[in-house]
């Protein structure tokens, strides 16, 4: 079997990290596995194990000659099946080029953002299969009229032995230049609206009055950088509140934060919770999209209300007042992650789907 993968994202986070799993694990698997990337993204210079990637141009939604760039690689290359991975103007044109190869497509849907039920029955269309992150996407597709036997969800998963060392907390808050005593909420994300940075920094001023040992680090980067930086600011917590950027060592440090925070609107799994619980980090974050099914509320963290400040201020001092709990639901995530989100799993349910597909 032979399958090429699109993947439209520059950096290897997120989605991207995923497809780096799936890859190399059906390379493993003895699959002929081909990964078309952008030119300038970490996939194009850091392949996959045991997977050929063939870097190709890609501008984003607006980019139609992609349609025909990837029409002319899939005939050239030939696959059994094209995967695609990624929005960015991959999954319509991406869709269209396979459908012009007459080669079979499937997607891989990341996000919970609604659709028209117009726009769900001529895009849908393009693909023979749909696989979701999490049942919350599948539901959505659903509720948009795809048919039941077109969507199966098969979710992320997390490589746990990065994430299995213990932190030496002396080590992690010097990393950080935090307090010895510090008590550390991390917020990992990319900087845009829908992740909810707002709503925790909102939070924090009456929480640092009960806590003023409490200390924030954020991770990532993204557009609304220079804005968050301000609403700190603003909100005089620029002693409290620390940007780190993008850390590619994140594996070795998350398990040093007492507890994650992540007030999203809306998010299809959200794979930095998973890191986190690996790490046996206990997690608050929101009852919207398919969060839940990432954090089980009062067993590995607490779920809120999405938008709710109130409803997040409690939580966080909730944890933040009892260290044996935060304990107790670190070592539960911890337990859940090994058992639930393994990448072999994910494995075994997208290439069980490619059989179904091309009915071998």
């Amino acid at each position: 079997m032979k399958i090429l993968h699109v993947e439209a994202g520059k950096h290897l986070y997120g989605g991207a990290r995923q497809v780096q799993y799936i890859t190399e694990g059906l390379a493993a698997r003895g699959i002929d596995s081909l990964l078309a990337c952008p030119i300038d993204s970490e996939m194009s210079r850091q392949p996959p194990a045991g997977v050929r990637v063939l870097p190709i141009r890609m501008g984003g939604d607006g980019d139609i000659g992609l349609v025909f760039r990837l029409a002319r690689l899939i005939r050239a290359e030939r696959p059994d099946l094209v995967h695609l991975h990624s929005r960015r103007g991959a999954d319509t044109w991406g869709g269209l080029a396979a459908k012009l190869a007459g080669v079979p497509c499937v997607l891989s849907r990341r996000v919970d953002n609604p659709e028209s039920r117009l726009a769900v029955a001529i895009k849908y269309r393009l693909y023979d299969h749909v696989i979701t992150i999490s049942e919350a996407i599948r539901q959505v597709l659903l509720d948009e009229g795809l048919a039941a036997d077109k969507v199966s969800c098969v979710r992320s998963a997390v490589d746990p032995t990065p994430f299995l060392a213990p932190v030496d907390p002396s080590a992690f808050r010097a990393e950080f230049r935090l307090p010895q005593d510090a008590l550390v909420i991390g917020m990992v994300a990319q900087m845009i609206p829908r992740k909810g940075h707002r709503y925790l920094f909102s939070a924090l001023p009456g929480l640092v009055e009960r806590y003023p040992e409490l200390q924030v680090l954020v991770f990532g980067q993204g557009p609304l950088l220079g804005e968050l930086r301000s609403d700190v600011a603003a909100r005089g917590l620029d002693s409290v509140v620390h940007f780190t950027g993008f850390r590619h060592d994140l594996a070795s440090w998350i398990g040093g934060l007492d507890m994650l925070a992540h007030p999203a609107e809306m998010e299809g799994l959200g794979v930095s919770l998973l890191q986190a619980a690996a790490a046996g980090v206990p997690v608050i974050t929101s009852r919207a999209g398919g969060l839940p099914e990432a954090v089980q509320d009062g067993v590995t963290g607490i779920l809120c209300p999405p938008g709710d400040v109130d409803a997040l201020a409690a939580a966080i001092d909730r944890l933040a007042g009892d260290p044996a709990l935060r304990r107790q639901y670190g070592e539960a995530g911890r337990q859940r992650i090994l058992a639930e989100f393994s990448i072999d799993r994910m494995v075994d349910g997208n290439l069980a789907l490619y059989h179904q597909v091309l009915g071998r």
